[in-house]
């Protein structure tokens, strides 16, 4: 079925796990696939400061974690690709510069829990898992980068680095009238002097963007998508310390609709754990407001049928 689905040069979208992260599926299991479709594994860097903001380290921890059978593009290693768009939240879209690259994608989410998006499967893996720094920038804060001025030592790095000057040194500032909020800052910074603005975005702003990504990277290309229902905690796979599954494996999803194949994982989670929001009993908060906005979109449909092919 995903082979017929596919045409020309294919991508297969997937989370290599965070370092010491133990939940993210298993490089075996999507192996068979991945050689059928003489696919290329796809990622883009983080935003937030690890092995997988720099393109070298997260392509060395993917090869550790088992993605050895396959060629890896960082899809942002080059830098962006803007898309001009006129959503509710966005004017333009930042993904990898070598998202054009490919003809179609295969969409291979782990389903589980999220602790900002409440649970992250499809949708989050394209917005956030196509979406260059400067996009995962755009989706998580409404403000500029944090600065810690205390921590500084005046390396001039950041200056050098930024492309549009908005930073000074002694003290060290963000101009916020020229910060664009690349978010390169973050990632350049020995010292770690600026971080992230956590919480600057409300919780439905940031699912409105999640799901916007997604509406525009998924109406580029040809896309299929996996959904794996197995290892589901509370945490994303990029924690590198992820609680342990609060529920025994489910199965694997397969679908042509983005919508259907979400609202259907989340209703086998649900009905699994016997709740009306298996996340939000996690701890996580509500996340089903992406399924939502994402069919308010008309980005797929909200009814579905499940086909057992093991029968």
């Amino acid at each position: 079925f995903v082979k017929d689905e596919l045409h020309g040069k294919v991508a297969f979208k997937t989370h290599f796990g965070e370092e010491n992260n133990r939940n993210f599926i298993s490089a075996d299991l999507m192996k068979p696939l991945v050689l059928e479709l003489d696919a290329t594994f796809v990622e883009t860097n983080v935003l937030y400061v690890s092995k997988r903001r720099y393109t070298e380290s997260h392509i060395k921890l993917a090869r550790d974690h088992g993605f050895n059978y396959a060629p890896i593009d960082i899809l942002d290693s080059k830098g962006d690709t803007i898309i001009n768009v006129k959503t509710a939240n966005f004017d333009k879209i930042y993904t990898g510069k070598n998202f054009f690259n490919y003809d179609s994608y295969v969409i291979f989410s782990h389903f589980k829990g999220h602790g900002s998006a409440g649970f992250g499967g499809a949708i989050k893996n394209i917005s956030m898992g196509l979406a260059s720094i400067h996009g995962k920038m755009a989706m998580h804060a409404s403000d500029i980068p944090q600065v810690k001025p205390s921590k500084c030592v005046s390396c001039g790095i950041c200056v050098k680095e930024c492309p549009v000057d908005a930073i000074t040194l002694n003290p060290l500032k963000i101009d916020k009238d020229k910060c664009i909020g690349c978010a390169k800052c973050i990632g350049e910074c020995p010292v770690e002097a600026f971080s992230i603005p956590w919480g600057s975005t409300s919780e439905r702003v940031f699912l409105e963007r999640l799901v916007e990504y997604a509406q525009v990277l998924s109406s580029q290309k040809k896309m299929v998508y996996v959904n794996v229902l197995a290892n589901i905690s509370r945490s994303c796979d990029c924690v590198r310390h992820t609680p342990k599954p609060f529920m025994e494996d489910i199965g694997i999803l397969v679908s042509t609709d983005l919508v259907a194949i979400e609202k259907a994982s989340h209703d086998l989670v649900d009905k699994k754990c016997n709740c009306d929001d298996a996340f939000v009993k996690a701890g996580n908060p509500s996340g089903k407001f992406q399924i939502q906005y994402a069919y308010d979109l008309k980005m797929g449909n909200i009814n579905y049928q499940l086909i057992n092919i093991d029968k």
